[in-house]
């Protein structure tokens, strides 16, 4: 398709993003009300920063129809569980980077960060999209069809590890490229040894959420999601499997690279 054109970022996307700035969906996989969301949204620049509003205006290329579920999504009252818009837009590039035909994603929500995706998959290409509730995704499927993506995104509704134990069972080991997780917080170690199973060599495993509001720097002993996010940073730091880049992104995200 055509490369949108640089998008202005007024008021309209400041109000949208200073909710969104920040990527929380914790919990969208482990029922309907998210679980475990930290209190504060600290930016690490500020999302009402000057230099914030700068980044978006002088960065963000955002596809009308994605702008649209944006601003939905900024009107629903869990809207700061969406991954943060410039961040999506990186983990398309990445997609389109890689020349991606198949991609996990582990957390839909209103499925922002999936149709982003879809958008530069090829039209033989597909979002296997897990989450256990559809009532988010909703907002997003008249959306996808809009934008004319909706049969890239094969929405599965099940605990995610079951789907990502079927796609094992079927022998699709080692045939995604790229894998995108962002659910509830505790099983992320899980979801991430069983894409790393799932992703080719060379494929690319997106985990969000790693710095989680700062609070990893002092995880608290009751704090289960915390506790989860700093072990697994911890192991990915050890991990020869892959070699890692943690970005100070929306809420942290790691990159880690199948070697």
């Amino acid at each position: 398709g055509s490369e949108m054109p640089l998008l202005s970022v007024p008021k309209e996307v400041a109000v949208g993003t200073a909710m969104l700035g920040i990527a929380f969906a914790t919990g969208v996989l482990a029922g309907k009300r998210p679980f475990g969301t930290p209190k504060s949204s600290k930016n690490f620049i500020g999302k009402s920063s000057p230099l914030w509003q700068y980044i978006l205006d002088h960065s963000l290329r955002e596809h009308p129809i994605l702008k649209k579920l944006r601003l939905l999504t900024a009107d629903h009252p869990w809207g700061r569980m969406m991954v943060s818009c410039d961040q999506a837009q990186l983990m398309a590039n990445l997609v389109k980077l890689i020349k991606a035909k198949k991609v996990l994603e582990i957390g839909v929500f209103t499925g922002y960060n999936a149709l982003n995706m879809a958008l530069v998959l090829p039209d033989n290409g597909r979002v296997i999209a897990c989450d256990i509730n559809d009532d988010y995704a909703k907002i997003g499927k008249p959306l996808w069809k809009e934008a004319g993506v909706e049969h890239k995104i094969d929405l599965r509704i099940k605990p995610a590890i079951q789907t990502l134990d079927e796609l094992l069972a079927s022998g699709e080991a080692e045939t995604f490229d790229f894998a995108f997780i962002d659910a509830d917080k505790e099983s992320y170690n899980e979801y991430y040894e069983k894409c790393l199973r799932l992703i080719k060599k060379g494929g690319i495993i997106a985990i969000d959420n790693v710095l989680f509001s700062g609070q990893v720097l002092k995880p608290r002993r009751d704090d289960l999601a915390v506790q989860s996010i700093h072990r697994l940073n911890e192991k990915l730091l050890r991990d020869s499997r892959v070699s890692i880049s943690m970005l100070p992104m929306g809420d942290g995200v790691t990159l880690a690279f199948k070697l």
